[in-house]
């Protein structure tokens, strides 16, 4: 994903498969107060991040989140129009 596709709040996942798959919420970008860089704050909410929180820096998490997700009902789906309409499938 690209810096700027990235949002406060919103829940990104690498896309691996089995036991390396995560989801991550964006909790913050902020300055680091040390060295001034900005720093990216995030929480896991499930697969290998689940309840754990982090940091590093918004290239880094940018690298990490291969697209963003979004819970529905107990499942988590990839946020945006990447599976075919109906209009887009052959038919039958």
């Amino acid at each position: 994903m690209s810096l700027d596709e990235l949002k406060i709040g919103h829940f990104y996942s690498n896309g691996a498969y089995g036991r390396t798959w995560g989801v991550r919420q964006l909790a913050e970008i902020a300055a680091d107060s040390e060295t001034g860089e900005a720093v990216v704050r995030f929480r896991g909410i499930a697969g290998t991040c689940r309840r754990k929180k982090g940091h590093c820096s918004p290239a880094e998490f940018a690298r990490w989140a291969k697209y963003q997700v979004a819970l529905v009902e107990n499942d988590w789906k990839r946020v945006g129009g990447d599976a075919p309409s109906s209009a887009e499938s052959p038919a039958v």
